[in-house]
């Protein structure tokens, strides 16, 4: 079910489970993934080698340590802060401010859908169409000029009226 209403998207994207919002964790992939892969994007999974593209932590890369899909949220080793006492943390960073540069193909279910995916994607390319002569830019202004123009309607009910009056007059 889809909906355009922004409180609705909202409760939605809140209330939705841990299933859906696996699919939400999503982020881009890198040029030579996407080539491969055939691919855009694919959910973030712990073991995926990313790079932060937003934010304070902008060019960081480093390997997925958890992914957190109560809080939309993941968290990357090298990616720290230190707390006022001293210890430091992972930063909880958006998925969709990353771009994934190393996937993780230990789960053989994933490499199959990879692989699905990018038969589809080739399956779905459209084939090239030879290219055929150009028409000259001049060329459609040439066939606008063919065409008859109308007469405007005004004119038209002038005639009539004039014919009208001729005929009374005379009659």
């Amino acid at each position: 079910m889809k909906t355009t209403q922004p409180r609705k998207q909202r409760k939605m994207l809140h209330l939705a489970p841990l299933h859906i919002r696996h699919k939400h964790l999503s982020a881009p992939l890198s040029v030579s993934l996407k080539t491969s892969y055939k691919v855009s994007s694919v959910p973030v999974r712990s073991g995926d080698t990313v790079r932060v593209m937003r934010g304070d932590r902008k060019g960081l890369e480093g390997k997925v340590t958890e992914v957190d899909r109560k809080k939309y949220r993941i968290l990357i080793e090298g990616v720290t802060r230190e707390k006022v006492d001293g210890t430091t943390i992972l930063v909880p960073i958006h998925p969709s401010k990353v771009m994934i540069t190393g996937l993780s193909l230990d789960d053989k279910w994933r490499r199959e859908s990879l692989k699905a995916e990018a038969i589809v994607g080739e399956a779905e390319k459209p084939e090239e169409k030879p290219v055929e002569e150009e028409k000259k830019p001049g060329a459609a202004k040439k066939e606008r000029k063919r065409k008859k123009p109308r007469k405007p309607a005004a004119k038209k009910a002038k005639k009539v009226k004039a014919e009208k009056t001729e005929g009374s007059e005379s009659g």
